[in-house]
């Protein structure tokens, strides 16, 4: 079953396939935390990049939004076999300094949500890793993502 719109805890979500492998598990048999952690980064830059926060803008601007909070629900298990879709949404910023993003991971076999996140990132510079304001790239990065999510674009799906 793929995941529609209607299937999203919000509207419009940036999203991107996974397919869980046996290295992805842990122990106890299901996919352990860390790949969740692993899959929510890749689609963040995979979201952010085409609206103008590639890794060379963050060079360029000797600037990166870092994680500086994360808070995981994780509601169901994922297996080895098991294809997995993230979705993502930059639920607010404030052009200056700090944004969140949430996550919502479904299987896409039953549409089952396994696991719900929030990330709150803050504007670094990149030589000190002190807060530093962001800039006007990454502001206008954030407003586009926003927009996306709210429905007044097209939204970008991978």
């Amino acid at each position: 079953m793929m995941s529609s719109d209607s299937d999203w805890d919000q509207p419009h979500p940036f999203t991107m396939k996974f397919a869980a492998s046996e290295a992805d598990c842990d122990r106890l048999g299901h996919v352990n935390n860390a790949t969740y952690l692993r899959w929510m980064e890749a689609t963040s830059w995979a979201h952010i990049e085409p609206l103008g926060m590639d890794w060379a803008t963050h060079e360029e601007t000797g600037r990166a939004m870092a994680i500086v909070r994360t808070e995981i629900d994780y509601l169901a298990s994922a297996y080895a076999g098991d294809e997995i879709m993230v979705g993502t949404w930059i639920t607010t910023s404030d052009g200056k300094l700090t944004s969140e993003r949430a996550f919502q991971i479904q299987r896409v076999a039953d549409g089952k949500t396994l696991s719900r996140a929030l990330c709150r990132y803050a504007c670094i510079d990149l030589q000190s890793g002190r807060p530093k304001r962001m800039p006007e790239q990454f502001r206008l990065a954030h407003e586009h993502a926003m927009a996306v999510h709210a429905g007044n674009h097209r939204k970008e799906r991978n």
